[in-house]
């Protein structure tokens, strides 16, 4: 037997050399004969009555095939997420109000793309502007009511305990208003659609982040059985979330190829994935900690208004995650969460990277540093008298969540010492006395994030191939996090099959019967666990197999997973191989296998994030960035990395550059990559990954999520390091993102 395992080495992923070298096969690059192209006329008011719409030269122009309006839909509005008020529905295109700029109301349908761009400049339409409402607190007021059938701009409550005397005891209480603000996914690939009608059965190609879940809105949508529509989601070039079910661009591509009866195409420009992609973020929160001088925390309330924007995207919802992971990696006996989601004439909010945690993690880790200030003790001292000990898991805290397992002061400890802290804070306190203009922060955060929180269940099967070699197909859905590498270091552990013979298929609800997708950083804890099942219930076949082919009992068979060989125990000479065995069977060797964890997982971690912030012009500088993330067992350290460090680059993006803007009346300032900050290799250091690993005992693997842990770690931690910088000129919170113009603002006397 081998001694040795795949799991949790360095392996190359076996996905790259194709993305690197010939290109990957995007929805764009599917071969359609005879498609045509739709391009929408977007509403270019934020909010106003249409009082008319004028398609006639549109129709007339070259190439054109066909011009439809919201009159022309046999298709209803949607509803938004069911927790949500269901007076809000979003019309698959605008007939009589439009709610935010970039709304469709107009599909041209032509022969080109560029027909299609020439003739939707034709469209004529008529607006009576209606008043704009783009903060979340104005519209919380209800002055204005932006759905009348709705009655209310809030759409989503969740009231907290409204105790006032939770903070009586306390001899410390500090407050703060902090800005979540928004922010665009901004994937490489935008998003884009392609579907063909045939035989009664619409076929869709999508650029999403689960097959099945595009399936089945499809087939609400267009009033068609589940089986009557089939969805393959080829290569796809990032989501973070935000591709995670069709919006009505999408759904109307279907609807399109049906009544048309001939295949449709659809890109998004760059200008329209900023307008119309579901944005991320979006809180305003009121935070209010107290308790003792000597750095006890005992009270905290978090009061979060979330931006939903016009309609009812999974946004409206997300708040109910904040609240749950409130008090972060803190042991507080008293904590209280209050909710509310309102409506405002701006794009729709979704999920994005951390999908409601980063909000928690930013909201309690601004306030601990806050806290710290305030009784002249040191931040991360702070942190280790309040953090949850190794010894209390499972830990329940007092919003209701049960930790699984953690060393959350074993995470600290590493990377306070990873980053030097005490030498550190002696640089910080020399460049001080001596006046040196380049200001040294230092900022810290210890985190933790819920994954699977749904606890979804998803499905693996593993088919040994007559060559010897497996097939392994998976429910989950990949968008760069490398599960097919992931997967198949999975089942060549548990058959000996080498990597190079095994191929991993997705994204394909034909060949695949069911699946959820990807989100909540659950695949390998849920996808992964389920082709290890699979894996598990083929070796069992093919032991039944091979004990018939060497006539011997079943129990006396052993799998060499070095040689991928099956034999008698103590018998090694004579084995029969994975190809033989296939060889000599009657039908395939194959298992399939559903997987649905026992509960969540929990995975933490502790950054230490180092900036210079120029005296005379208010530049930021991430000079260090130190983290420890701890997400169970590594699987394959490379991979981890790779979702770690993009994690990071997100989150440092949130607290320094990135933000979605509107002007009063609703129009977006931030349309393009030249107006939207989106960071790059350019302003960012190289990262310094401290390894940890705490095995969870929900699932055999012992595994966590990644996927989101790097983002929720690093937004505050370099949101602190910036104030941490100023804070000896008095400077006690800045909104982010902390841009050269804020940061040089708070600096003025």
């Amino acid at each position: 037997m081998a001694t040795g395992s795949i799991l949790g080495n360095a392996v190359l992923r076996t996905e790259d050399r194709a993305l690197l070298t010939s290109g990957g096969m995007y929805v764009d690059d599917q071969r359609l004969d005879g498609a045509v192209h739709v391009v929408y006329v977007r509403s270019n008011m934020a909010h106003a009555k249409l009082t008319g719409i004028d398609v006639t030269d549109a129709r007339r122009a070259p190439g054109v095939v066909a011009v439809f309006t919201g009159h022309d839909i046999d298709v209803a509005p949607l509803k938004g997420h069911p927790f949500l008020n269901q007076n809000v529905i979003f019309p698959l295109l605008a007939t009589d109000t439009v709610h935010f700029v970039g709304q469709p109301i107009v599909a041209v349908v032509a022969e080109t793309r560029a027909a299609a761009v020439d003739a939707a400049e034709l469209v004529v339409i008529d607006y009576d502007p209606l008043p704009s409402l783009v903060d979340p607190e104005v519209a919380r007021n209800d002055e204005l009511i932006l759905h009348p059938a709705a009655g209310t701009n809030v759409v989503f409550r969740i009231p907290g305990n409204g105790d006032a005397a939770m903070f009586d005891s306390c001899e410390v209480v500090v407050r703060q208003r902090i800005v979540n603000q928004r922010l665009a996914p901004v994937p490489m690939e935008p998003r884009a659609a392609a579907a063909l009608w045939s035989g009664g059965r619409i076929t869709q190609w999508a650029s999403s982040q689960g097959a099945h879940g595009t399936r089945d809105t499809l087939a609400k949508a267009l009033g068609l059985e589940p089986g009557a529509v089939h969805v393959i989601v080829p290569d796809v070039g990032g989501g973070f979330g935000a591709k995670h079910g069709d919006q009505v661009d999408e759904i109307l591509v279907a609807w399109l190829a049906r009544k048309l009866d001939r295949p449709v195409r659809w890109v998004e420009t760059r200008t329209e994935n900023l307008m119309m992609m579901v944005h991320g973020r979006g809180q305003v929160q009121r935070a209010t900690m107290g308790g003792t001088k000597d750095g006890r925390i005992t009270a905290y309330r978090l009061e979060i208004l979330q931006d939903a924007g016009a309609y009812l995207e999974i946004g409206g919802v997300l708040p109910f995650m904040t609240a749950m992971m409130a008090p972060g990696v803190y042991d507080i006996a008293a904590v209280d969460a209050d909710i509310t989601s309102v409506v405002t004439t701006t794009t729709p909010t979704g999920a994005y990277r951390g999908a409601g945690r980063p909000e928690a993690s930013a909201a309690i880790e601004r306030m601990v540093d806050r806290f710290a200030v305030e009784i002249g003790m040191d931040p991360a001292e702070v942190r280790r008298r309040n953090l949850i000990q190794p010894g209390q898991f499972p830990f329940k805290t007092a919003r209701g969540a049960t930790y699984d397992c953690g060393n959350y002061e074993g995470a600290l400890d590493k990377a306070l010492a990873g980053a030097g802290y005490d030498d550190l804070r002696a640089e910080q306190t020399r460049r001080r006395e001596a006046g040196d203009h380049r200001l040294l922060g230092i900022g810290v955060s210890v985190y933790v994030e819920i994954t699977n929180p749904i606890g979804d269940t998803e499905f693996g099967a593993v088919t040994i191939t007559p060559e010897g070699g497996a097939l392994v197909r998976t429910g989950s859905s990949s968008h760069g996090q490398g599960h097919h590498t992931a997967w198949a270091m999975i089942v060549s552990e548990q058959t000996g099959i080498p990597m190079d013979r095994i191929e991993v298929r997705h994204g394909d609800t034909d060949e695949i019967p069911s699946g959820s997708g990807t989100g909540g950083s659950k695949s390998l804890q849920i996808g992964g666990m389920a082709v290890m099942q699979a894996s598990d219930d083929v070796v069992k076949l093919a032991r039944e197999q091979a004990a018939g082919l060497l006539e011997a009992a079943v129990e006396d068979i052993v799998l060499d997973t070095v040689t991928a060989g099956f034999h008698v125990a103590g018998s090694p000479s004579v084995s029969k191989s994975w190809a033989d065995l296939a060889a000599a069977a009657t039908e395939p060797i194959a298992a399939e296998a559903l997987y649905k964890a026992s509960a969540p997982t929990f995975p933490f971690g502790a950054h230490v994030c180092v900036v210079e912030v120029d005296r005379e012009t208010g530049l930021v500088r991430v000079v260090r960035y130190v983290a420890c993330d701890d997400a169970g067992r590594i699987l394959n350290p490379l991979i981890v990395d790779g979702q770690v460090h993009g994690g990071l680059a997100q989150g440092i993006a949130q607290a320094l550059m990135e933000e979605v803007r509107y002007d009063d009346d609703g129009n977006p300032v931030t349309s393009n990559l030249a107006d939207y900050a989106a960071i790059s290799s350019a302003e960012l250091p190289s990262f310094e990954r401290i390894p940890m690993e705490t095995p969870t005992p929900i699932n055999p693997l012992g595994v966590k999520g990644i996927g989101e842990a790097g983002t929720i770690g690093a937004t505050p931690a370099v949101h602190n390091a910036v104030i941490d910088a100023l804070a000896h000129l008095g400077v006690r919170h800045i909104d982010m993102p902390c841009t050269p113009e804020k940061v040089w603002r708070a600096m003025q006397p």
